[in-house]
């Protein structure tokens, strides 16, 4: 049988070039949105490898940032890439599961997401956003719009995210109440230094001080407790005029009942008398008591003389406890009834874990000396330190100064500090502190520093003595920085502050003055500490030797993997992350200051490694599932 004929060439020739439109006429649905938002803001271009490619998602497109599934974009990470103006077109990206544009400049408000029906995790923080909170979401497991300029109140329809673990709103312009929030679920909380009024509800409890701070009329568990306004009883008036306007006025009352209605002088007079004797009793009572105080002051003073060595009644009565905003007030005396317990001596003085008659716990720093003029300049400096309020930074809630006498206090941090988590107990019987709390804790630490870096208004701040024995640990596991401004009052004659921590420059006797670089180099040997579990300053064959040297010297010999603290060699696949924290110690304790990096920088490169919070990598970009994990 014979063969059939080819087809004419004409033909095939037709059937390729329409196959070839076919393609060409092919876009993918997420292209378009995707290069919408670059126009508008990548100014800086940044985003240089997004091309007009056809296929966002191929893997030779190199879509910075973009990751996708099942062919769509399904996430969005793009935090420190210096966007501007609004982000509106990304909602046309139906099948968007995470969307991450933190540290940005992005402004406007937040567009309608409510289309994007498979948005879990929402990250905007620390952007210009403004406008009210977005009244219709997703099921979302996380949503942060921390330090933005948002406003209004949040609405009721939040109570439908029933499957919400973090919900971030600190540092905006918000308003209104919370008494009616309902989220069960929540792990992750915080509306701090915003404008919201009423009570805290019950379910919200649980959290610490610190997330509702700094909000105008909050009250409730864990803040001080809601005082309800007095409903006054009602009083009959014998005179029509005394009532309001909008009232109507009672009918005459039978005879009888004359003189129901008001006092007679008699009983005036009899009240009268009863409440100056009531107050004569209560004075004579209180001078009693006061005066034989004083009397048996010496046995008062002497039960508190292991705390307040040196201080007498005389120079106590010179000063003033001064508060800041957030602190329950209490007087001098309540502090020295107070059971004490030392927490620690340094250069400028000792510090105390001290309970008030009411259940407070507080921190008190008593000084030894300060290195400044006066008291005008002593307070001077306090208020900048009251002022600096920040998550990652111990607040500096009272002080007192008096001649012979000046007291910090502070708000109590009841897990000890990072030395003791990495280097108390070390053996048998030890809990060994985990890589993903190691992370969380020199990235609060990196925040609170940068934050003081970032605070001065006329001249830059710093801190001096960057340490593990200064990282505290809150209640909720957060690294809060302690001993601010401390390095401005510690006079010269004061004990050393730690060597092993020391930046080169500050060996000089005409460079001892600490400098924002020098506290940089602080916490690169705060990091290296953290990865090889190693002291500051060790000691081996030829004498002391500091923990940057060795780092230096064992990278240098390739032994990399000798570096690390044998306790976190049971986690897996941290390796890549631990090598990359490893790289910004070595780049914070270069010898040459201009070298270092600045900490703003440092904390974009510590919130790069995956697992400082929950990854929108780790999350939900390469599984279809709806867990939050």
């Amino acid at each position: 049988m014979a063969a059939p004929p080819p087809p004419p060439l004409h033909s095939t020739l037709f059937l390729l070039l329409l196959h070839l439109s076919l393609l060409h006429a092919y876009t993918h649905p997420d292209l378009a949105p995707l290069l919408s938002f670059k126009s508008s803001s990548d100014t800086s271009n940044k985003l240089y490898s997004w091309t007009n490619s056809s296929d966002p998602c191929h893997r030779a497109a190199n879509f910075h940032g973009v990751s996708c599934l099942h062919n769509r974009v399904t996430g969005l990470v793009l935090e420190g890439f210096n966007l501007h103006g609004r982000f509106d077109s990304l909602t046309s990206l139906v099948k968007l599961r995470v969307l991450s544009l933190k540290h940005n400049n992005l402004t406007g408000p937040i567009p309608d997401l409510s289309n994007l029906t498979s948005l879990k995790l929402v990250f905007l923080s620390n952007n210009q956003i403004s406008g009210e909170f977005p009244p219709a979401l997703p099921s979302l497991f996380r949503l942060d719009l921390a330090y933005n300029n948002i406003s209004g109140k949040i609405p009721l329809t939040v109570n439908r995210l029933t499957r919400l673990l973090t919900l971030r709103l600190e540092n905006n312009h918000i308003s209104g109440s919370i008494g009616f929030l309902n989220l069960r679920n929540l792990r992750d909380f915080n509306i701090s230094m915003n404008n919201f009024s009423g009570e805290i509800p019950v379910s919200l409890s649980r959290f610490p001080k610190s997330v509702f701070s700094y909000n105008s009329v909050l009250c409730g568990l864990p803040l001080l407790e809601c005082i309800l306004p007095e409903i006054p009883s009602p009083v009959v008036s014998s005179s029509p005029t005394s009532l309001p306007s909008t009232a109507e006025v009672p009918a005459k009352k039978p005879e009888k009942n004359r003189g129901g209605g008001k006092i007679s002088t008699l009983a005036i007079v009899a009240i009268i008398i009863g409440d100056v004797f009531v107050l004569a009793l209560v004075s004579l009572l209180l001078y009693c008591y006061f005066s034989g105080e004083s009397v048996n002051g010496k046995n008062v003073l002497k039960s508190e003389k292991s705390v307040y060595p040196s201080s007498t009644a005389s120079s106590f009565e010179k000063g003033r406890m001064v508060f800041f905003d957030g602190m329950r007030r209490f007087e001098l005396e309540d502090l020295l009834r107070a059971s004490a317990e030392m927490l620690g001596k340094g250069g400028l003085g000792t510090a105390y874990k001290a309970l008030l008659d009411d259940g407070n716990v507080v921190a008190v720093k008593r000084l030894k000396e300060v290195a400044v003029g006066g008291k005008w300049e002593f307070e001077q400096l306090m208020e900048v330190l009251g002022r600096l309020w920040h998550p990652n930074i111990v607040s500096l809630k009272a002080y007192y100064f008096a001649k012979d006498e000046k007291l910090l206090v502070y708000e109590y941090m009841s897990n000890g500090n990072l030395f003791w988590l990495l280097h108390g107990n070390r053996g048998p019987g030890r809990t060994p502190l985990d890589w993903s709390t190691r992370l969380k804790i020199v990235a609060g630490a990196a925040r609170g520093l940068a934050f003081i870096h970032t605070s001065g208004t006329t001249h830059k701040l710093t801190h001096g003595n960057i340490k593990s024995t200064n990282i505290l640990i809150d209640k909720s596991g957060n690294a809060c920085i302690s001993d601010v401004g401390h390095s401005a009052i510690t006079p010269p004659t004061a004990a050393p502050r730690s060597t092993g921590y020391h930046a080169p420059e500050l060996s000089s006797a005409n460079t001892r003055k600490p400098t924002q670089k020098s506290d940089v180099y602080s916490f690169g040997v705060l990091l290296m500490e953290i990865l090889t579990g190693k002291c500051s300053s060790m000691v081996d064959n030829s004498g002391v030797l500091d923990l940057p040297r060795w780092v230096r010297s064992v990278v240098r010999e390739e032994w990399t993997a000798e570096l690390f603290d044998l306790e976190l060699m049971r986690y897996k696949d941290i390796e890549e992350e631990m090598v990359r924290l490893l790289h910004i110690a070595l780049s914070c304790t270069s010898v040459a200051p201009d070298q270092r990096p600045t900490m703003d920088y440092v904390v974009k490169m510590i919130h790069d490694i995956e697992g400082v919070e929950p990854s929108p990598g780790r999350d939900m970009l390469d599984s279809a599932s709806d867990s939050p994990i």
